[in-house]
């Protein structure tokens, strides 16, 4: 099946993002919500060159990273990730696909309990949106977190949310058109089972792993998965190592982009083409796309942009 590849620049304004008006795909299409890690982009309390940028340029402001996935047969969405950014997203998705959607997500799909993944649903509360039964999914220490924790807990009793549970390498229908499978994958699980996800559309798959330590740890072969996609949203992180000043880098482990750019120097170039880093550090110089890193990266890969659509 012919995939198309729909892109959009958009610009950042006062805050907000705006897109013109432009025709959406006919079939099931994914749109990025945000490309940052969990901080977002500038980052707190960094004034350093990597973020002055940011600070000086509103258009350069990136949310944390995040997914939704649409069918516009159906009119219906669904949203990988919560993140602190979910005020703007919701609205980015709602401008990008002419609000042809509902407002709120079908459904919501948590990777795992890092600020950045999950803490966007304390908009969805009574001092917010008081939400009605919104469909949160998450793994079962995910679920036990959010249910025995303040102040996620009174969502849950309020009926703002109403969680569903994912198991690992188990396949959930959205609608007759889309399936989502979670897997497990190695990462600093404090409070909760960290997970990526495959999207699949008939032979179409998409793959989202924004979090996971390093690539060796994983238990698949992630080569042998990215072949199998049409998309791969990976982490990118970190660009190097050394990119964080003063601080060890192991106790945040990442693949860094370099040592992905090893792992996957084998794929063919359509293989590597179908890679889009994702989850990028504030510190990550491919956040700048005028870098010599930006540029070196995108003869051979992708990085995932902010507003990009892409149908399968």
């Amino acid at each position: 099946m012919k995939t198309l590849f729909i892109f959009f620049y958009c610009f950042l304004l006062a805050g907000c993002i705006y897109a013109g008006a432009q025709a959406l795909p006919k079939q099931p299409f994914i749109v990025v919500l945000g490309v940052a890690q969990d901080a977002g982009y500038p980052q707190i309390g960094c004034e350093k060159a990597c973020c002055l940028r940011a600070w000086k340029n509103p258009r350069q402001k990136r949310w944390v990273s995040s997914l939704a996935i649409a069918d516009p047969v159906t009119h219906q969405w669904w949203l990988l990730d919560a993140t602190p950014d979910i005020k703007e997203q919701l609205h980015l998705f709602q401008q990008l696909t002419h609000s042809d959607f509902p407002f709120l997500p079908d459904g919501i799909f948590l990777t795992h309990a890092h600020i950045g993944h999950y803490a966007g649903i304390m908009q969805l509360g009574r001092e917010v949106m008081n939400s009605n039964k919104v469909s949160l999914y998450a793994m079962p220490r995910m679920s036990d977190f959010l249910k025995n924790n303040g102040p996620w807990s009174l969502l849950v009793q309020l009926q703002n949310i109403v969680l569903n549970p994912l198991q690992a390498n188990h396949e959930i229908a959205l609608n007759q058109n889309l399936y989502i499978k979670s897997f497990l994958v190695p990462h600093r699980d404090e409070f909760s089972e960290t997970v990526g996800f495959e999207i699949k559309k008939g032979q179409q798959k998409i793959l989202f792993i924004p979090d996971i330590d390093k690539w060796k740890k994983f238990d698949s072969r992630i080569d042998s998965l990215v072949k199998e996609t049409t998309y791969s949203f990976l982490d990118g992180t970190f660009y190097k190592e050394g990119e964080l000043e003063g601080r060890p880098m192991s106790e945040v482990p990442h693949p860094f982009i370099t040592e992905s750019m090893e792992q996957f120097q084998s794929l063919s170039t359509e293989g590597k083409k179908k890679i889009y880093f994702i989850h990028f550090n504030h510190t990550n110089p491919l956040l700048n796309e005028d870098s010599p890193e930006f540029k070196k990266l995108n003869r051979l890969f992708n990085t995932a942009r902010q507003g990009g659509i892409y149908s399968f």
